[in-house]
């Protein structure tokens, strides 16, 4: 995996922890839960400014959003009991295609 992918999957894992101590926080009303937030959003946006340097925005962006969206999901119904109906799983499965015809198909990732 080049670099530029494994900082971006950094970005996307710290992005998905802050998200996930979002809805733990409860508001912000819990301390612990709140600082993590802060800290994992800030480093999300450190690495995924880091994977800027070598890939458009636009492809960048979408890769980031794209997979956050799907493990929040995932987390949502493991840890928080949070259901997904069928035309939920098939938009999450339309938002995982899009990310490998963009890894897989497009010269502007990068690669």
């Amino acid at each position: 995996m080049p670099q530029a992918y494994f900082i971006l999957l950094i970005a996307v894992i710290a992005e998905t922890i802050g998200t996930t101590a979002l809805q733990a926080s409860q508001q912000f009303t819990r301390l612990w839960p709140s600082v993590l937030v802060v800290v994992a959003y800030g480093s999300a946006f450190y690495f995924l400014s880091m994977t800027l340097r070598v890939m458009p925005v636009g492809v960048v962006y979408a890769i980031w959003s794209g997979l956050g969206i799907v493990l929040i999901a995932i987390i949502g119904f493991i840890v928080f009991g949070q259901r997904l109906d069928w035309p939920a799983v098939t938009g999450l499965g339309l938002i995982i295609t899009g990310i490998l015809v963009i890894h897989l198909f497009s010269r502007t990732a990068g690669h």
